[in-house]
């Protein structure tokens, strides 16, 4: 049995987004899924990042190679010994990027083996008038602006979530014991789900509910993270 097993950034950390990613069954074009972008190269490239013109192309970020782990008939060890674990390249290295509200389309381009190149994958290019150079293009579908979680009232907290129209969404957090059936969000207009609600200053942790699953929020940068490793947004009101 193969079982996908990778590491993730907390900035990116939903069921939702993690299913697009293990749903790749090769390298392809950029997937743009709500606020994040996946990029997806050959693993069989010796190293892979990417930069961004939005930043002046100062940061480069580095691409993770997607791999399996082997579940093997089982193999006898020695007591005391740990059981080896076989990993298997699934043939992708990935890097999932968080987008900036404000912004319309990427710019970027891939640094492949110590090389600047715009990105084979995207087939949309650009000259930069200013440097000479290509730079791949990516134009990215309308987003509302969204409402702060903390309004300049600091009466309580908004949330927000975007999911397909007619769905159920809730919220649940440390304000009301983590009852995932208390409050839920209302639509309107199609796919963005909200609701406010007051509270006091203080600390508050929360997730989302959309099908039985928790959903940490995809705009809040924050996190906790429980013993058992599960994941909630953090937000303060002043």
């Amino acid at each position: 049995m193969i079982i996908t097993s990778f590491c993730w950034s907390a900035d990116w950390e939903t069921y939702d987004s993690v299913e697009r990613l293990l749903a790749i069954s090769e390298p392809s074009p950029p997937v743009i899924y709500e606020n994040l972008v996946i990029f997806t190269a050959d693993s069989s490239l010796r190293r892979v990042g990417i930069a961004f013109a939005h930043e002046n192309f100062a940061n480069t970020y580095w691409f993770s190679k997607l791999l399996s782990f082997d579940d093997r008939p089982f193999i006898p060890v020695k007591e005391g010994d740990v059981r080896p674990i076989f990993y298997t390249d699934s043939g992708i290295q990935f890097y999932v990027y968080q987008v900036p509200d404000h912004l319309r389309e990427l710019e970027y381009r891939l640094v492949i083996s110590g090389l600047w190149t715009t990105d084979p994958l995207n087939p949309l290019t650009r000259r930069d008038p200013v440097s000479g150079l290509n730079l791949s293009v990516l134009n990215l579908p309308y987003r509302p602006v969204r409402q702060p979680l903390v309004n300049s009232q600091g009466e309580g907290l908004y949330f927000s979530y975007s999911a397909p129209s007619g769905e159920s969404i809730s919220v649940a957090g440390n304000f009301n014991g983590w009852d995932p059936f208390m409050y839920e969000l209302r639509e309107g207009p199609a796919g963005v789900y909200s609701l406010h609600i007051p509270l006091p200053p203080g600390t508050y942790q929360y997730v989302f509910f959309r099908g039985g699953r928790r959903y940490v929020d995809p705009n809040n940068p924050r996190r906790i993270y429980a013993r058992d490793g599960s994941a909630a947004s953090e937000i303060v009101i002043p």
